[in-house]
This record gives structure tokens, sequence and C-alpha cells, in this order.
């Protein structure tokens, strides 16, 4: 068992088998472990012996009006990860979807009057930002793939602010000391973003008749993502 565990909440397969992959280089964990919550729950595994978690992101939506049971199970398994991280026995990150999640649970409000469309976005570190072990190597700013329909509203009760950004301002927080949730996917690799719109091309990120145009905007940029999964492991002493 490695001391991390990602935790996978997308059901196409060929976009959660990319992204654990893209999670395992940024982290530097070769034999990354891993846990797609859409075919098993936590209970499947001896989840509380882990250190570290990261959690993918996922077409999902927490302001989706009607949700199955496989999501509902899915969201209730993060939340209990993000209990787990707020009591400082885990350090967890929570990436796209997953900062929904967290935001609800923390008494926050969810909304869908941010999205950000597929794109390389310029965030800025705030002041806390700059200080925070995770992201304070890039500060001033950091260049990202973003890509949600929904966002946080605000920083949730709590929570402290890391990086921002005008026309979406809740792009990372932190809260107490292991608790991380972001907006943006920092594991995706200007070639990995790409091959992620084919899966998710008529899925309302990006206009379709516009395809060849992004993927071209997407392979042609720098992103500092790996640089702050890079940095993860030693938050957990590894």
């Amino acid at each position: 068992m490695s001391s991390v565990l990602y935790v996978c909440v997308r059901p196409e397969r060929s976009a959660a088998d990319a992204e654990h992959r893209s999670f395992a280089r940024d982290l530097g964990i070769p034999q990354l472990d891993r846990l797609d919550l859409l075919h098993a729950s936590l209970e499947t595994v001896e989840w509380q012996q882990y250190d570290g978690f990261v959690i993918g992101g996922s077409p999902f939506n927490v302001t989706d009006a009607v949700k199955d049971e496989t999501q509902k199970t899915v969201e209730r398994d993060l939340e209990r990860i993000a209990d787990r991280a707020l009591t400082g026995a885990a350090t967890a990150l929570f990436t796209c979807y997953g900062i929904g999640v967290v935001t609800r649970m923390l008494g926050g409000r969810v909304t869908m009057e941010h999205p950000e469309r597929v794109q390389a976005a310029r965030i800025r570190l705030t002041a806390e930002g700059t200080e925070d072990p995770l992201f304070g190597p890039n500060a001033p700013s950091m260049s990202v793939f973003t890509a949600h329909k929904e966002s946080a509203a605000e920083t949730p009760p709590d929570a402290v602010l890391l990086a921002t950004k005008d026309d979406c301002p809740v792009q990372a927080y932190r809260v107490g000391t292991h608790l991380y949730a972001t907006q943006f996917h920092p594991e995706a690799s200007p070639q990995d973003f790409a091959d992620r719109m084919a899966v998710y091309r008529a899925s309302g990120y990006f206009d379709p008749s516009e395809y060849a145009a992004t993927e071209r905007m997407v392979l042609s940029a720098s992103v500092d993502g790996a640089d702050l999964l890079g940095r993860f492991p030693a938050l957990l002493g590894i």
C-alpha cells in the first residue's frame, strides 16, 4: 500500500484511467493506489490507513436537481474523506467537482454563476496562498486548466482562500492544515487536457464547433499544476 490514494469519480473509463496516470506522474508515485467510487465504496479498501488522498474531477455537479443513488453514495464517501482531513488524520486534495462537495459540506453555497469553459487561466494567489506550503512557491500567480459549470459562490465558513480569479473568485482554499480544495485541474498537462476534451466533446465545457481552435489553445499552453502536486507528498512527510 502506498501512502496516497487516488479517488476516481469519473464514469468514463478512458478519462478515469488517464487522470490516474496524470496524478501518479505529477505526484511522483508510479504505483499510486486507486479507488473508483462509482464501482466500489470506501469500505472496500482500508481507506483509513492512507495518509493522503487526491480526488479527481467528474462530470457530476453538486447542484444537479436529480441524483441517482450512485452519485449520492459518491458524495457521502467524499464527505467522509473530507471529515478525516478536517480532523488532521489525513491530508486531502479535492479538485473540480470535489470543491463543490466540500463547500456544501462546510455550509457554503455552490452556484452556477461562475462557469469557466476549457481554458488555461491565470489565477492569483492571496496573501495566505503565498504563505501556504503547497501554493506558496508558485507566488504570485499560477497558470492552470479550468473547465466547470458550477463553483463555490464564496469561500465557505472556516476556509482560507488561497487563489482567486476575477470571473470565478474561489479557485482554491484550505480548511485547517490538512484539507485543500481547488476549482481547477492541477494534474492535467496540455496533452492530458486535449485528450480529455475528446471524451467530453458534447458535455458543454466548450463549443464543439470550435474544437480545433480550443485544442490548439490547450496544447500551446504552459501550466503549473504539476509543481503543486509535486509538493503534495512532502505534506505527508514522504
